[in-house]
């Protein structure tokens, strides 16, 4: 099993699994080019793959993230937060931004893996970030989205969801951040200033991160249903129910939209 989803890249697929190892197949035959021993439990952290580097969270062990070279599996940084990470590094303008559940943010060189500054949340952040325009969005389980500065990771704002934990990761398109969290609610945002656009309940937890296409929102829930969502104004279009749980998160590609269940299955739907 693996909870770490693949990254593909130059023909090579990598991902984490449960067994503590990175790997890289051949995208073709799934033949094995090489692995790399992380630790002796699961990477969950997703990998991102940019200009010639890996880069990969475990949550487990000491140190936590690392940058491994794409052709050889050979390592060529790591950095200690201490803590676990299952937030999967995001990549901007050359710098790694990651979370970790000893409630950090953290933006590191990507050349060097050096510290360039954390930030403390109130909660430990297993929200993947995205960077847009200059801007970290971040959720963490104190509640709370936060908006930091890429730069200098000072606080630009937050939004308060009163949601028991935020795992979802942020969405951007248009001018808006779009996220889910554990009270059930999807959430559309101005990203500049923080302010709510609009709320969407499903009944269950949204663990689920949003992907955004042709004006719709799509998101899983936990209620075992697929939700596509008017993004200006979080009116539901449809819903689809699966058989099982949804905690994967939407694929948009070439006019359809992807999605996994607890149900073993993998759903595919028209762009609407």
């Amino acid at each position: 099993m693996s909870f770490s989803s693949p990254a593909v890249a130059n023909g090579v697929v990598y991902v984490g699994s449960e067994d503590g190892n990175v790997y890289a197949l051949k995208a073709s035959t799934g033949a094995l080019l090489w692995s790399y021993a992380i630790v002796n439990q699961g990477v969950y952290s997703s990998p991102v793959v940019a200009n010639g580097v890996v880069y990969v969270g475990s949550h487990f062990g000491s140190p936590n993230v690392f940058a491994l070279n794409a052709s050889t599996g050979a390592l060529l940084w790591s950095y200690d937060p201490h803590q676990n990470v299952y937030s999967s590094p995001a990549l901007a303008s050359g710098v790694i931004y990651f979370g970790s559940i000893n409630q950090n943010v953290y933006a590191l060189d990507a050349s060097t893996g050096d510290e360039l500054w954390s930030y403390t949340t109130g909660g430990p952040v297993e929200s993947s970030p995205a960077v847009v325009n200059g801007v970290v969005y971040v959720g963490s389980q104190d509640h709370n989205l936060y908006a930091l500065n890429a730069k200098t990771g000072a606080k630009l704002w937050s939004y308060a969801t009163k949601d028991y934990l935020l795992n979802s990761s942020p969405a951007l398109a248009n001018g808006l951040v779009y996220f889910g969290g554990g009270g059930g609610a999807v959430y559309a945002l101005n990203a500049g200033t923080g302010a709510r656009l609009w709320r969407y309940y499903t009944g269950s937890p949204v663990e689920s991160s949003p992907a955004v296409a042709n004006g719709v929102v799509y998101v899983g829930s936990l209620n075992q249903k697929v939700y596509a969502l008017n993004a200006r104004t979080g009116a539901n279009l449809w819903s689809y129910g699966t058989g099982g749980q949804v905690y994967s998160s939407p694929a948009v590609a070439n006019g359809m939209v992807y999605v996994g269940s607890q149900d073993g299955k993998v759903y595919a739907f028209g762009l609407k």
